[in-house]
């Protein structure tokens, strides 16, 4: 069990996976920083509140926090946009890498196959 533990993990792609964990918390710190310290002060200006995570409604003792609910919504866009142009640029790369398919052969290709075929037939 230890040995299939061992390959499971020596394996290309769960490295691959756990990296790319690594990177995208690191990468959610950012974006959470330029939305909460750049972004949100940007936009207060705008709306007259400084802090858009302290926007609350209330309703009797129920509070709405509807200033953290826009700092996720601005993260995941920012988030989501730069993973679609990682996949854009990789699709990309990725299309040039592949080989070209080999050109169907021409009627007299084909018809000079058949002959060698008849050739050989005839010759056993």
């Amino acid at each position: 069990m230890l040995k299939e533990f061992k390959d499971f993990i020596a394996r290309g792609s769960v490295v691959d996976l756990a990296v790319g964990i690594i990177v995208g918390s690191a990468f959610t710190a950012i974006v959470q920083a330029l939305v909460n310290d750049l972004l949100n002060p940007l936009i207060g200006l705008f709306i007259g509140k400084i802090n858009l995570s302290n926007i609350v409604w209330s309703i009797g003792d129920a509070q709405f926090k509807v200033g953290s609910f826009l700092n996720a919504v601005i993260n995941f866009l920012i988030i989501s946009f730069v993973v679609f142009l990682l996949v854009k640029a990789i699709n990309r790369f990725h299309h040039k890498q592949e080989e070209p398919q080999p050109e169907e052969p021409s009627k007299e290709e084909k018809y000079l196959a058949e002959i060698v075929q008849l050739l050989k037939e005839n010759e056993k």
